[in-house]
């Protein structure tokens, strides 16, 4: 039975979604784009942007009781893939600063647009041990 996962240490749905499931073994997040829970700003520099949609997934991950550690697989969906060297610093620093034992598997797409307009879009599942 799924479980419906919520914190106000991501951005609410804006849509007719929710933050995440609970599967019992799996948790999937929905897409986190970056803004900010607290503000509702996004941040205008793509690095912070990775890194807010980033803290995003790992307060929904978290209020699931599970750790960034935990995170399996994440999809990356930017909307210019010239950034793709920026994005993949940010991304290491960020699992390497969350003592992820390695990186997860990822997948990391160019898109026409996002919601917000923003410059990047991501989703994750973890694992339940």
């Amino acid at each position: 039975m799924a479980t419906t996962i919520h914190t106000e240490n991501a951005p609410a749905a804006i849509g007719p979604y929710v933050q995440a499931v609970d599967l019992g073994n799996l948790v999937l997040t929905s897409g986190q784009i970056p803004v900010n829970p607290a503000t509702g700003e996004v941040p205008a520099d793509i690095s912070a942007q990775v890194r807010q949609s980033l803290e995003n997934v790992k307060a929904i991950i978290e209020q699931a009781g599970l750790t960034v550690a935990d995170i399996v697989k994440t999809t990356v969906f930017v909307k210019d893939l010239n950034d793709f060297a920026t994005v993949n610093a940010e991304y290491e620093r960020f699992f390497k600063e969350n003592d992820h034992p390695n990186f997860p598997a990822r997948s990391c797409v160019e898109v026409a647009r996002l919601p917000k307009d923003v410059g990047l879009e991501i989703e994750a599942i973890a694992v339940r041990k």
